[in-house]
């Protein structure tokens, strides 16, 4: 199963970087990430803009599941988040593809494009920082889906 993270903007704090590095380095699943910087313009078209990054990097990824993270989205617990990704991987999906938006949100073109929208609950979050906070729920899942008591319940 591989995985694709397509984000907006570039990670420049180095404890975002080690710790996304260190989730990276603990995953079994081929994991890739995707920064993309969009050009600075007024916010009523930044989404737009960044929207058509971010649809242009999910065409390159194929016939991926597109998962987009977005706080109108879906919350799961750990063991649910393994569940859904392990049934879809089941079900013959080889590749998913997780967008994260910039610090104003995704476009609605890019919501209508997802296959799913999860959410990390209703308080928001900086964008930076749930990079490390899918890598880390990605590499639970895997330790669940093993058996591994990484997670406990």
């Amino acid at each position: 199963m591989k995985i694709r993270i397509i984000a907006i903007g570039k990670a420049k704090k180095n404890a975002i970087i080690e710790q996304c590095a260190e989730y990276r380095k603990r995953m079994q699943w081929p994991l890739d990430i995707v920064e993309i910087e969009a050009k600075k313009t007024n916010p009523s078209q930044q989404k737009k803009i960044e929207a058509d990054l971010i649809l242009s990097e999910i065409d390159k990824a194929g016939s991926s599941f597109v998962i987009a993270l977005d706080e109108r989205g879906k919350s799961m617990s750990s063991p649910d988040f393994a569940a859904f990704l392990d049934k879809h991987r089941v079900g013959g999906v080889s590749s998913f593809c997780i967008v994260i938006g910039g610090a104003d949100g995704l476009d609605q073109s890019v919501r209508d494009r997802a296959d799913f929208l999860l959410s990390f609950g209703i308080q928001t979050w900086p964008h930076m920082m749930v990079r490390v906070m899918i890598i880390e729920q990605l590499y639970r899942a895997q330790q669940i889906l093993k058996g591994h008591p990484y997670h406990k319940e």
